[in-house]
């Protein structure tokens, strides 16, 4: 009874995340693409996304508190109501509104967004831990796994959705359409026990910094490697393909979302691929130094393949599939080592930290990718990327084993974002 009651309450927690992560994936591919279709400069574009980043540390650093004080389903499906109020708040935008008005107006918007993804992200992840029993028989673990890694996947379903939505049914219909659909999957949180993650005794605010020298190692290398994404593949991949490239919302927002779907695929399969080539051991120190090191090579030659004039095309899509590749094998192991680090009690607190300073990668990558652009192109982007890849590889190197291990099923509740 204790396992299918474990099932029910993980099935009800991957519904919510399912739903919530379409439409943010969808909301960011409709803003990113409307305003560059109305003339919005790549730099102009990156600020619509900059309270969304901010605010999503912010978020992090405390959500982890306030979900070990609230429960972590209170937290969860706050975080969806909030995502409802930023999708409204959205309707009324109109090309005509003055630029002094609108990039606020939108930021705003995008701040309670930001807020509400980084609050359902880490109840979610936090709640994977402690609603999966770790008694539980093997088999079990491997049906977790594809489960929590199609998770990542559907933020690429939700690039799709945004692009057709936004060709079908314009921007003001398809903000509408998306909250009525958050607005019935808000129902299911009455289903989940009271107190999920919930601490008994008092957390102090001094208690919110980690003080494991393990997570703090994880979660600046963390910062660099999502930092590393972002800074090209936010604003600039897809200003570039759409405007330099040519390619229409259909086709950026389709091989957007391909891409994040292999992502999370090979998310997914990161248990047994590892397992594998790790003849049955759990990630150590040195998978994640291998993996990490391994991707600094990949922009650097996407960035090679343009300037040497090769088919501009075939470089960013062949270069794209191999980034995602070693990418997701990167977070998956790296999702594997904040739990192994961290115990069940402070499970809400470390996640929040670690993801505080994933937040804080995606705010410098978006800001950077959008200037970076602006000045130096998608070549510029891609250097950067090579430089922050690098730097997340050099802070790994004083990571020392886990002492404890997690059961495969813990490398599948990376963040796909």
């Amino acid at each position: 009874m204790a396992v299918s009651t474990s099932v029910r309450n993980y099935m009800i927690v991957t519904l919510a995340y399912w739903g919530f992560t379409i439409t943010d994936g969808a909301l960011r591919m409709l803003v990113l693409l409307y305003f560059n279709q109305i003339g919005y400069t790549p730099l102009q574009i990156a600020f619509l996304f900059l309270f969304y980043e901010i605010f999503g540390i912010v978020t992090n650093f405390l959500g982890g508190w306030i979900g070990s004080r609230l429960g972590l389903n209170v937290t969860l499906y706050a975080g969806i109501g909030l995502q409802v109020v930023s999708l409204i708040m959205l309707t009324p935008l109109t090309p005509d509104w003055p630029l002094w008005f609108a990039v606020p107006y939108v930021m705003a918007a995008q701040a309670m967004s930001g807020v509400a993804k980084d609050l359902t992200k880490m109840s979610s992840k936090s709640a994977i831990r402690l609603v999966v029993p770790q008694e539980a028989e093997s088999r079990l673990f491997k049906w977790v796994a594809i489960l929590t890694g199609s998770k990542n996947a559907l933020k690429g379903v939700g690039f799709f959705v945004g692009s057709v939505l936004l060709t079908l049914t314009g921007f003001t219909a398809s903000l509408w359409i998306m909250a009525i659909a958050l607005i019935l999957i808000m129902f299911t949180g009455f289903l989940l026990p009271r107190g999920m993650g919930q601490i008994k005794k008092k957390i102090k605010f001094r208690q919110l910094f980690s003080k494991s020298k393990e997570i703090n190692i994880l979660s600046a290398a963390r910062f660099f490697l999502f930092g590393a994404r972002d800074v090209w593949f936010v604003v600039g991949l897809p200003v570039y393909l759409q405007s330099v490239l040519n390619w229409s919302f259909y086709e950026v927002g389709g091989f957007l979302a391909l891409w994040v779907i292999g992502y999370g695929g090979v998310q997914s399969s990161a248990p047994v691929l590892l397992k594998y080539l790790n003849r049955g051991r759990p990630p150590q120190a040195v998978t994640i130094q291998f993996w990490t090191f391994t991707l600094t090579i990949v922009p650097a030659v996407i960035a090679l393949g343009l300037m040497s004039n090769w088919n501009p095309n075939a470089v960013i899509i062949g270069g794209l599939l191999l980034f995602g590749l070693i990418f997701a094998m990167n977070s998956a192991v790296h999702s594997y080592l904040v739990l192994a680090y961290t115990d069940d009690e402070k499970v809400a607190l470390n996640v929040g930290f670690y993801y505080m300073a994933n937040s804080g990668g995606r705010l410098a990558g978006t800001v950077l990718s959008g200037l970076i652009y602006q000045i130096w192109g998608i070549v510029g982007c891609l250097w950067v990327s090579m430089v922050f890849v690098l730097c997340a590889g050099l802070i790994s190197l004083k990571l020392e084993d886990p002492k404890r291990q997690q059961p495969y099923s813990s490398l599948a509740v990376g963040d796909g974002e």
